[in-house]
C-alpha cells in the first residue's frame, strides 16, 4: 500500500471510501494500478471471464426463445485463459464493454478520455496530437505516480519519411520508461524492433536495437515478445520498489498477442513457445503439426492458432499477475481488450468460432459487437469479486477511472488537437460501479456511445455505430433507412434480428417507442461522430 498526504475533495475521498481505497480519515492512499491491454482478442475467445454466457445465448437463441436456425453455432472453442478466468472472478467484469475497431482508435479513447472521432484517430495509421491531454501525465505530475510502459503503443502514428512516428510518444504522453515497440504490428514475434525511451532520450526520441533476451519463472529464456514485456514490467516494478517503497507507480502493459505479424510466410500467426502453452493448446498445436517457437504452424487453423496464442497471453500474463500480487497486494489491476476478433476473409486469417452468428463481414475492423465488445475487468483491494456489470461502458471510461482508482479528481474538459482548446470528456468513471455504490453511471435512455470505424483494408468503408442503454444503429457510409441496421440490443445481442427503420421521426418524448430511439442514434450519428467533421 502506498499512502501520500495530498489534498482531495470531499466528494472525492469519500467515493474512494466506499472502494476500500482510503480510510475515513486521514491521507489519500494511491495504489499501485496495472493497466494491461490485449491486441485483437475480443468477448468470443475469451469467454471464460463471463461465466455462462455462451450458454444464456444459446437459451435466448434456441427453440424456446428467438428460434434462430444456426444458434448451435453460438458455442464453440474459446481460448483457454484460466488466469483470465481467476482476475475475473477476482474484480468486477464489464460484459458489455465497447472499444474501437481497430487498435490505435482504441488506446486514442483511453489516454485522452474522448472518442475516437474526438481525437482525430480513427483508422489505424493515425496519430495521436501532442496536445491531447493524457491521464498518464496526471498521474505523474499530480499523483505523484512513477509511469512505465511496456509493449505496444501504437498512437504515434505509421512512420514515414519525412516524419518517422509524428504523433504522440510515450514520454510526451507522461510514461518516464518506455520499453517496446511503436508500430501497428510486429515482424514476428521473434524478430522486432525493440524501442526505448529513458531519462536518456528526449520526450520525442528513442532508442531502437535488438530484442533482449530474458526468462519468467517456468519460461526459458527468449526474446519472445511477450515474455520480454513481462519481464521488462517486472524489473521496472521490483526496481521502483527498491528505490522508493511509499512511491506509487502505475504500469501499463501491451501485449502484442493476438495480432498476426508482418511476416506473411510461412504464416502471419505464429505458434508459441511451448512453456507458455497449457496442456490443452500444446495437444492442439502438436495435432496440427504447429512447430513450436516459429510462424511455421502447420495444418493449424486460424481459429485454432488464435486459442494457442491467446492461451500464451494469458501463461505470460498470469506470471506477471502472480509476481505483482507478492510484490503489493494491494495493486489494482485493470484488464481490457482492444477490438473484437478479426474476421479478415483470408484463408487461416478467420478466427471467430464462438459466441456470435454472423461472423463474416463483421469481426475486427466493423461496428458490429463482434468487431468492439471486449473484455474489461477491474480487480484489486475493497473491490468485491465474482460481479458482472451490464451497465454499458467504453474504453473511454478508463480515463476517468483509473484517475479516481488513483484519488484524484478526473477533469471534465481536455486540450484538443490542435492546441487551441478544450474538449468535454466522454469517458464516464466507473467508480461508482466498481465500489459498489450505483449499477450505472449512464442514464439508459439520453447517454450514449459511439465507435467509429475507417476500415483501409475494405477500401476505406467507413462506418459509425452509436448504443444506448438499450438500442443500436450500425450506419454505412451515411446515416438513412438503406444505409443503416437498427438493433435491440436487450433482446438481441447478437445483432440477427434488424427492427424495421421508422417512416418518420416521432414527436415528443415517448421513448417506449423504439422509432424513438432509432432518430435519438440516428442523430447522434450526424453529429456527434466523424461523419459530422467530413472523415
Amino acid at each position: 500500500m502506498r499512502t501520500r498526504k495530498l489534498p482531495a475533495s470531499a466528494a472525492m475521498v469519500a467515493g474512494l471510501v466506499l472502494a476500500g481505497l482510503v480510510q475515513a480519515a486521514g491521507p489519500v492512499t494511491r495504489r499501485n494500478i496495472l493497466l494491461v491491454i490485449s491486441d485483437d482478442v475480443g468477448l468470443d475467445v475469451t469467454t471464460g471471464m463471463v461465466p455462462g454466457l455462451v450458454d444464456d445465448l444459446v437459451e435466448r437463441y434456441g427453440p424456446q426463445g428467438l428460434q434462430h436456425p444456426r444458434y448451435g453455432e453460438i458455442r464453440g472453442r474459446p481460448a483457454s485463459t484460466p488466469n483470465l478466468d481467476r482476475l475475473a472472478r477476482e474484480g468486477i467484469t464489464f460484459a458489455s464493454t465497447w472499444a474501437q475497431p481497430f487498435c490505435s482508435p482504441t488506446r486514442a479513447p483511453i489516454l485522452p478520455g474522448l472518442f475516437a472521432g474526438q481525437a482525430n484517430v480513427i483508422n489505424y495509421p493515425d496519430p495521436l496530437s501532442q496536445h491531447h491531454t493524457s491521464f498518464v501525465q496526471r498521474l505523474r505530475d499530480e499523483g505523484g505516480y512513477s509511469t512505465g510502459l511496456f509493449g505496444k503503443w501504437h498512437l504515434a502514428g505509421m512512420p514515414n519519411e519525412q516524419d518517422p512516428y509524428p504523433g504522440m510518444k510515450p514520454k510526451e504522453a507522461g510514461f518516464e520508461v518506455f520499453r517496446g515497440n511503436m508500430h501497428a504490428a510486429i515482424k514476428s514475434y521473434w524478430d522486432y524492433d525493440y524501442m526505448v525511451q529513458d531519462e536518456s532520450t528526449a520526450p520525442d526520441q528513442w532508442r531502437s536495437g535488438e530484442p533482449p533476451v530474458k526468462s519468467l519463472p517456468g519460461i526459458a529464456p527468449t526474446n519472445y515478445g511477450p515474455v520480454v514485456k513481462v519481464a521488462d514490467a517486472l524489473e521496472w516494478i521490483r526496481a521502483r520498489e527498491a528505490a522508493d517503497p511509499e512511491k506509487p507507480w502505475f504500469a501499463w502493459v501491451a501485449f502484442n498477442l493476438s495480432h498476426a505479424t508482418t511476416v506473411q510466410q510461412p504464416s502471419a500467426m505464429a505458434v508459441p513457445n511451448a512453456d507458455t502453452l497449457d496442456g490443452r493448446s500444446l495437444a492442439e498445436m502438436k495435432a496440427c503439426g504447429g512447430k513450436f517457437g516459429t510462424n511455421q504452424t502447420g495444418r493449424c487453423s486460424g481459429e485454432a492458432l488464435m486459442r494457442a496464442m491467446t492461451n500464451s497471453l494469458d501463461t505470460v500474463l498470469g506470471k506477471l499477475l502472480e509476481e505483482v500480487r507478492r510484490i503489493d497486494p494491494g495493486t489494482i489491476v485493470i484488464y481490457i481488450g482492444d477490438n473484437g476478433t478479426p474476421m479478415y476473409g483470408r484463408p487461416n486469417l478467420d478466427f471467430i468460432d464462438n459466441l456470435y452468428i454472423t461472423r463474416r463481414g463483421r469481426g475486427k475492423g466493423t461496428a458490429f459487437e463482434s468487431g468492439v465488445r471486449v473484455p474489461l475487468v477491474i480487480a484489486g483491494p475493497g473491490i468485491a469479486g465474482g460481479r458482472v456489470s451490464a451497465e454499458f461502458t467504453h474504453a473511454a471510461d478508463l480515463f476517468p477511472t483509473i484517475l479516481a482508482l488513483a484519488g484524484l479528481t478526473p477533469p471534465t474538459e481536455v486540450g484538443n488537437g490542435d492546441g487551441t482548446g478544450t474538449m468535454r470528456v466522454d469517458g464516464r468513471s466507473l467508480l461508482p460501479i466498481v465500489d459498489g455504490s450505483a449499477g450505472r453511471v449512464r442514464d439508459p435512455v439520453q447517454d450514449f456511445l459511439l465507435t467509429e470505424s475507417l476500415n483501409l483494408m475494405t477500401n476505406s468503408t467507413r462506418q459509425v455505430a452509436a448504443r444506448n442503454g438499450f438500442f443500436k444503429l450500425v450506419c454505412t457510409e451515411k446515416v438513412d433507412a438503406g444505409s443503416c441496421e437498427f438493433y435491440n440490443l436487450g433482446m438481441d445481442p447478437l445483432e440477427e434480428f434488424q427492427i424495421p427503420p421508422p417512416r418518420d421521426c416521432p414527436a415528443g418524448s415517448d421513448t417506449s417507442q423504439p422509432a424513438w430511439h432509432y432518430c435519438r442514434l440516428a442523430e447522434v450519428i450526424r453529429t456527434e461522430s466523424f461523419f459530422a467533421r467530413g472523415r
